[in-house]
C-alpha cells in the first residue's frame, strides 16, 4: 500500500488559492444569476390588477436595494418627503434613509412623511413609460434640508446654523450646507429610456427591456468624486440671491478640490464585454452614500417653527372669527332691547 506524502506549504498554498479563486468566481456569477433572477419577477404581471402589479414591482426593487445598502438605512415604500418650508414632494415609491437620528414627521399605518434631512435616496419606479419622471424627480429637488441643529459631537454640545456659519469671522468651513438624496429611475421600458431631462434628473438609471436584459445608466459616472461631493452636500437652492451663493461658497470645505476618482472606476465588466449590472451598482452606490457620509442632524427648530407658522393663522383666524360672532351677537341684543323699548 503507497503512503499518500504529506503535501508541501507550496502546495497548501496553491490549494488554498485554487479555492479562493472559485469562490470569488461563484460570487460573480451569483450575482449574474441575480440579476437574470430579477428581471424574470419584474417581467411577471397581475392581469387586470395595474396596483397590484406595481406594488409587486416596487417590492421587488426593494429587495434589491435592501441587499446593497448598510443596515444603518431604512427602505420603505409610499412615503411623501417634507421640508421645513412645508413643501411636499410627490409620493415616493421608495425611500431610504436614516432612522437613527431623526423622527418621522407623521407616521400613521402605510401613511408616512419623512423630514428631507434624513432622506438618502429617493426611487421612481415606472413600467412601460417614463412620463412624468422629470416632473416627479423636480419634486424632490425642491425641497431644502435645513443647518439649524444642536448635537453632541466629540468637542461637546453644538448648535449650528448657516446664519450663524456665515457671521462667523474665523469663516468655519462646512462639509454640508445643502444635502440633497440621490436620485434613481427604475423602469420597464422596451428599450433603455434616454433623454437630456432624465440625464439630468436622475442620478441612476435601471432598466429592464423586452429582452428580460438589466441596464445601467450612470449620467455622472466620469466625474470626479467632487463634482458629486459638491452635488449632493452643496446643492444650493435656486431661489437664493448671487450674493448669497457666494457667501456659502466661501463656507465650502473642499469646494476646487479634485481628487482624480470617479464611479467608473467602480464597474464591472464581465469577459464577455457586458457589464455586470448589480455588482458594479453595490460598489458604485454605496459609494456615493459614503460622499454623502450622514444626513445632516435634524433640525428641530426650524420643523417647529414651520408648525408654529401653520398654528397662528389658525388661531388668529378663529380669534377674529370669535371676536366677529361676539360683536354681531352684541348687536343683535343691542337690536333686540332698542325694540322692546319702543
Amino acid at each position: 500500500m503507497k503512503t499518500k506524502q504529506p503535501q508541501t506549504s507550496e502546495e497548501k498554498e496553491m490549494k488554498r488559492q485554487k479555492k479562493e479563486k472559485n469562490a470569488i468566481s461563484k460570487i460573480i456569477g451569483n450575482y449574474q444569476t441575480l440579476s437574470e433572477s430579477l428581471a424574470g419577477q419584474l417581467s411577471l404581471s397581475t392581469p387586470n390588477h395595474g396596483l397590484t402589479t406595481g406594488t409587486y414591482r416596487e417590492e421587488i426593487w426593494r429587495t434589491l436595494f435592501e441587499q446593497m445598502v448598510p443596515r444603518k438605512f431604512c427602505i420603505d415604500q409610499g412615503v411623501f418627503i417634507i421640508d421645513s418650508h412645508g413643501r411636499i414632494s410627490d409620493e415616493v415609491d421608495l425611500a431610504i434613509f436614516d432612522e437613527q437620528y431623526t423622527p418621522y414627521i407623521f407616521r400613521y399605518g402605510k401613511i408616512k412623511f419623512i423630514p428631507i434631512e434624513a432622506v438618502a435616496v429617493a426611487v421612481q419606479c415606472k413600467s412601460t413609460g417614463v412620463d412624468g419622471a422629470p416632473q416627479w424627480a423636480a419634486s424632490i429637488r425642491r425641497l431644502e434640508t435645513s443647518i439649524n441643529s444642536v448635537a453632541r459631537i466629540i468637542n461637546g454640545l453644538k448648535a449650528t446654523t448657516l446664519k450663524k456659519a456665515q457671521q462667523d469671522k474665523d469663516n468655519a468651513k462646512l462639509a454640508q450646507t445643502y444635502t440633497r438624496p440621490i436620485l434613481i429611475l427604475c423602469s420597464l421600458c422596451e428599450q433603455f429610456p434616454t433623454g437630456d431631462e432624465l440625464k439630468r434628473s436622475f442620478d441612476i438609471l435601471l432598466n429592464v427591456d423586452e429582452e428580460g436584459k438589466l441596464e445601467k445608466l450612470i449620467p455622472g459616472e466620469k466625474q470626479d468624486f467632487n463634482e458629486w461631493y459638491m452635488q449632493l452636500n452643496h446643492s444650493m437652492p435656486e431661489h437664493l440671491s448671487t450674493e448669497q451663493k457666494d457667501q456659502l461658497k466661501s463656507l465650502i470645505s473642499g469646494a476646487d478640490r479634485k481628487l482624480g476618482r470617479t464611479l467608473e472606476e467602480l464597474k464591472l465588466v464581465q469577459e464577455t464585454g457586458e457589464e455586470n449590472v448589480i455588482l458594479s451598482l453595490t460598489f458604485q452606490l454605496n459609494q456615493l452614500l459614503m460622499i454623502i457620509n450622514n444626513p445632516i442632524f435634524f433640525p428641530h427648530s426650524s420643523y417647529v417653527e414651520m408648525f408654529r407658522n401653520h398654528i397662528r393663522p389658525a388661531a388668529e383666524q378663529a380669534a377674529a372669527k370669535q371676536d366677529g360672532e361676539s360683536q354681531k351677537s352684541g348687536e343683535g341684543e343691542g337690536e333686540s332691547h332698542d325694540n322692546r323699548s319702543v
